[in-house]
């Protein structure tokens, strides 16, 4: 994490999850070989509708932070992305959070997911039941 970060106690600013669970989306997506700069080329745009993140322990400066993602609710207008992120390794979960996500073209309308994007996604969700 970056010095600026942090407040004057050297503790993770609370805002500084949101681009974490963001890079945790995006690289979930990559691992699909989904990649956001060519999904906006297609015309397909996840904006997030609803986030949630709850803190747990501190991170503080100079921590390693690893976010895990997983997928899971989908629907043919909604996702919802599941995270979990650490420091250092320890495997002590710092913040869990979730964002959901309505598909949209490029003019901002609602749209229904394109049949083989939905099924790569459903392939590799992890759906809460």
């Amino acid at each position: 994490m970056r010095y600026a970060e942090t407040d004057q106690m050297g503790v993770v600013h609370h805002a500084a999850y949101v681009p974490w669970l963001e890079q945790g989306r995006v690289d979930w997506l990559e691992h699909l070989d989904l990649r956001y700069s060519e999904l906006e080329k297609s015309g397909v745009l996840f904006p997030v509708t609803d986030i949630s993140i709850s803190y747990r322990r501190p991170l503080r400066f100079g921590e390693v932070v690893e976010v895990e993602t997983w997928l899971t609710q989908l629907a043919s207008r909604k996702l919802t992305f599941t995270y979990r992120v650490y420091g250092n390794g320890d495997r002590r979960v710092r913040a869990s959070g979730l964002t959901v996500h309505v598909p949209q073209d490029r003019s901002g309308l609602a749209r229904r997911l394109p049949d083989q994007i939905f099924d790569l996604l459903a392939g590799a969700a992890e759906i809460e039941t």
